[in-house]
């Protein structure tokens, strides 16, 4: 990736031809194509976009997600908030259903196989989170801050809440990515779960730089609208500065072979038990339980019940007919 900063002087077409990935940002931004030799700052002035904003979005993503090129002040809240709203339009009308598509297509090879009906039992559960994860951002954080825009201070909402529960909603596609490549059975027509694969991994890396985005140019910027909002009705902010720093993946050791006590847990939860119920029937603690349900799911990387299901009808740990476990 290029990890050039452009400015405003900038051809668009130099921007597009460095990095493609940016075409997702300018259409997100509304931005079409056919701009000719024109520069970044006379493309999104013709298209009625704030230039500032756009640029703070794509030196961040191409810089490698370092916010050291702007600052707050630089960025138009709501045309920043337009650009998460089209991209969550992106996501749940457009590359989600079409990588169901390609799925069904790949299950239709193979329509006996288990395996494959419990990935798309999978993509359709994770499909439904992201869906729940946007509607509230669309409901009720973008209309907080619509609010925040107008001078009004909500007292019963603030961004901090919206941080204390951001979930990375890429990270169950990793797990299905990843249970795709380790388990769907081999036939003969590979080329359409290969296809399937690389939008899986596009749609990824594309939602965990949407996170990032909110993470780290829409939340500091609200929180910096909320010290302005606060101090113009004379009262202090009602909550203090959430620091956002960007946490480092913890490279996790799955390597290790699973003890045969985890073989039974995995066994009773695609069966459908409790923990409750695990820990009667192997005379253990539930504590001991969950103890072990952690350890599992650090070794195998699988935390949904769907795809331990998966794994465990793979490795003949359970039968297709005991499996009782839904998502």
């Amino acid at each position: 990736m290029s990890k050039k900063l452009y400015s405003p002087t900038d051809k668009m077409g130099d921007l597009i031809c460095d990095n493609y990935s940016l075409l997702q940002v300018m259409s997100r931004f509304d931005l079409p194509l056919g701009f000719g030799d024109y520069s970044v700052e006379e493309v999104c002035k013709s298209n009625s976009v704030d230039c500032r904003t756009f640029l703070a979005v794509v030196n961040f993503i191409n810089k490698g997600y370092s916010r050291t090129s702007f600052a707050l002040e630089d960025i138009s809240i709501q045309s920043l908030m337009n650009y998460l709203k089209k991209a969550h339009h992106y996501f749940l009308d457009f590359q989600l259903p079409n990588i169901r598509r390609k799925l069904l297509e790949a299950i239709d090879c193979s329509m006996d196989n288990d395996v494959t009906f419990l990935i798309l039992r999978f993509f359709d559960g994770y499909v439904q989170e992201v869906r729940k994860h946007m509607n509230y951002e669309d409901m009720y954080v973008f209309t907080y801050v619509e609010h925040l825009l107008q001078g009004q201070k909500d007292e019963e909402y603030c961004i901090d809440m919206f941080v204390r529960h951001h979930d990375h909603i890429d990270e169950k596609l990793t797990e299905l990515k990843n249970s795709i490549i380790k388990y769907y059975p081999a036939n003969q027509n590979a080329h359409v779960m290969n296809a399937v694969l690389f939008d899986i991994f596009n749609c990824e890396k594309d939602l965990a730089s949407h996170n990032k985005v909110e993470d780290y140019l829409f939340v500091p910027a609200v929180l910096h609208l909320e010290k302005e909002v606060a101090s113009r009705v004379h009262e202090a902010p009602k909550v203090e500065t959430v620091e956002v720093n960007e946490q480092e993946e913890v490279n996790k050791d799955i390597q290790d072979d699973l003890s045969q006590r985890e073989k039974e847990i995995i066994t009773c939860v695609v069966k459908g038990m409790s923990n409750k119920e695990i820990a009667e029937y192997l005379y253990i603690s539930i504590h001991t339980v969950i103890t072990h349900r952690r350890n599992i799911a650090r070794k195998l990387q699988i935390h949904s019940p769907t795809l331990l299901t998966v794994y465990a009808i793979v490795n003949k740990l359970v039968d297709i007919s005991e499996v009782k476990v839904s998502i």
